[in-house]
């Protein structure tokens, strides 16, 4: 595999050229145009007066030499001494609007880089690890503000080297021939270097995003690898982990260390051969001291930013990878493709599945061309550079050609084994995945052309293992209404289980649930997803398992806010509970993407197919007043 085994590209990464990564970059200069300008205005008169100051010394070297005095010396000591600090002023107003200018743009590439997390559907989740992505909002966002850092500095450096070689070549172009033509040189150095550093940065940086996914991984996983006892083989894999990225380290070292001794000795070079050649000519008479004094610092000069342009490749090239990562992440085509934006208005809930061709990740050509093109947005990106990635690896079918219609109002509970396609059903009502044939209408309606914001909004999702963010019982409740006052909170809240379950709570509503919810128990977690769902107070409600994994009592408790949250809704209930089966108005029976089964409990109880032996097998235990038929 060699060293970078492992570290292959994700999915949707894309190249990107210099020139395609400058223009870029500079777009989002646009709005700091006026701190741009007085940064360029600064990295002149900066470079001017670092310019100036050999050149007068070099004057008074040659008028001392002719008439030494204690009065021309002072003047001297004093005119450099005021252009050092006219210097410095100017490189602070540089460096201070420089910085505001960079953490602008940087703010402006973070916002982009999450809001592109944001607008990506779930399949994008499923096939990349959720560690990688962070690491691009973060820290290619941050590796960014350095090429943005360096670009000035470039500017301020290029300028210098402009402003020297003019006045070498007004002194002296001899001399400044000999001098000017290791530019080339240095240039043809730094171009093939240039190529190394590009890819030695982009597998650096996919070896810290790697580490970073396996840390994140093992975080989550900490109660799963300790339960299994498992530390060991979670530390050995991160041993890999992190050996891989030294390895990937140690490369990206020998690469961006082997350019300092080269540049230095072409710069020592080319330093001899104007004390050589400058000496020469000052012995017979055609170049003065002064001037010769003036070449060897404006060779310095001259080499320095030449020198540190090259050497900077490193950082260069780091930003550079870094904001190619980030624009393949902003670039990336989501696969839910939305054909219009129309306001779906307020739902009644009548839900159509007709011929219904799906797979998770895509599977070929449907209706609508690969899986993989398009966005939620019904707006092409204006700044993808390249084409679209080749359709995806066929996946496996999960519905084919497959039909059905809710009724509007209706309760309908969904059974079947695992991997029958029930969840599924829920995921493509949420729109959170692409088909590749058919349709799937709401209210007679394609759900592709509605606006998928004020389509979610009438959605409510209750999931089997819900999650909680960060904050308190009564911040998670809300999120279903971010305007909604406490005491529409309290009332959502007590319309489950009476409210019973907020005072069992430390601090009731204002309890703090940690992350994902861990300070409070998973049936708590089930109430407070349920209260979420009433206050957003849904045209459709989809409860994927619920209650699947909580205690009688905490089920009671849910029931009862089931209850009132499926009155007058739509509901779609995948059920492993037979309370939950019972009170529905329709049952379906999934196997194999298909329909197998419908009707009531009691009708499907006595036809003694499939249901009666998942009754058989799942729910008896759970009827108190089972008999065998």
């Amino acid at each position: 595999m060699g060293i970078t085994g492992g570290l292959s590209a994700e999915e949707y990464d894309r190249s990107y050229s210099d020139t395609q990564l400058i223009r870029r970059i500079a777009a989002y200069f646009r709005p700091q145009a006026r701190r741009v300008i007085l940064v360029s205005l600064m990295v002149a008169l900066a470079s001017l007066a670092a310019t100036v100051v050999p050149l007068v010394i070099s004057r008074g070297i040659d008028a001392l030499s002719g008439s030494p005095s204690a009065q021309l010396l002072l003047g001297l000591s004093g005119l450099v001494t005021v252009l050092g600090g006219v210097g410095w002023v100017f490189n602070f107003v540089r460096q201070r609007y420089a910085a505001r200018a960079v953490g602008g743009v940087v703010l402006a590439l973070r916002q982009d880089a999450f809001r592109a997390v944001m607008r990506r559907d779930m399949s994008f989740y499923d096939q990349n690890a959720s560690g990688r992505v962070v690491s691009r909002v973060t820290s290619d966002t941050q590796d960014f503000a350095t090429v943005v850092t360096l670009t000035v500095d470039l500017l301020s450096q290029l300028v210098l080297v402009g402003v020297i070689s003019a006045v070498m070549l007004a002194v002296n172009w001899r001399l400044a021939l000999v001098t000017l033509s290791l530019g080339p040189v240095v240039v043809v150095v730094a171009t093939v270097f240039r190529r190394l550093a590009r890819r030695a940065m982009q597998q650096y940086q996919r070896a810290q995003a790697t580490v970073n996914a396996s840390i994140q991984e093992t975080i989550s996983g900490m109660a799963v690898a300790k339960g299994f006892r498992q530390e060991a083989a979670l530390y050995a894999d991160f041993q890999a982990t992190n050996a891989l990225a030294y390895r990937v380290q140690l490369t990206r070292v020998a690469v961006f260390g082997s350019i300092f001794p080269l540049l230095n000795t072409i710069s020592g070079l080319g330093t001899s051969a104007v004390i050589y050649v400058g000496g020469l000519l000052v012995i017979g008479g055609s170049v003065s001291v002064g001037d010769w004094y003036l070449f060897v610092q404006g060779l310095t000069i001259f080499f320095y930013p030449i020198t540190s342009i090259a050497s900077f490749w490193s950082q260069f090239q780091q930003g550079l990878a870094a904001s190619e990562r980030v624009f393949a992440l902003i670039d990336a085509e989501p696969r839910v493709v939305q054909e219009a934006d129309e306001n779906p208005g307020r739902l009644r809930g009548e839900i159509a599945f007709e011929g219904m061709e799906f797979a998770y990740g895509g599977w070929g050509l449907g209706a609508r061309g690969w899986a993989g093109q398009g966005s939620e947005s019904t707006t092409p990106n204006p700044h993808t550079q390249t084409p679209s990635p080749q359709p995806p690896t066929p996946n496996p079918q999960v519905l084919h050609d497959f039909s059905l219609h809710i009724r509007a109002g209706e309760r309908l509970a969904i059974v079947g084994h695992t991997g029958a396609g029930k969840s599924s059903l829920v995921k493509l009502i949420m729109r959170f995945y692409e088909f590749q044939g058919g349709r799937l209408l709401v209210d007679g309606r394609d759900i592709r052309r509605l606006d998928l914001a004020a389509y979610r909004r009438q959605i409510g999702l209750v999931p089997q293992a819900p999650f909680l963010f960060s904050g308190t019982v009564a911040d998670n409740i809300r999120y279903g209404r971010p305007g909604a006052s406490d005491e529409e909170v309290a009332a959502a809240a007590g319309q489950i289980g009476a409210g019973g379950w907020v005072a069992d709570l430390p601090e009731g509503l204002g309890t703090d649930v940690g992350e994902r919810g861990a300070r409070i128990s998973l049936g708590q977690r089930q109430l407070v997803a349920m209260a979420r769902v009433l206050l957003q107070d849904p045209a459709i409600i989809l409860l994927d398992e619920a209650t699947a994994s909580i205690d009688p009592f905490t089920e009671v408790q849910v029931q009862a806010g089931l209850e009132t949250a499926m009155r007058g809704r739509t509901s779609v209930v995948i059920a492993h509970r037979l309370s939950t089966v019972r009170a529905a108005d329709r049952i379906i029976v999934m196997r194999h993407g298909q329909v197998i089964e419908q009707g009531d409990h009691a009708g499907l109880l006595e036809v003694g197919g499939h249901y009666a032996e998942l009754y058989s097998a799942y729910f008896r235990h759970q009827d108190a007043g089972y008999r065998p038929w």
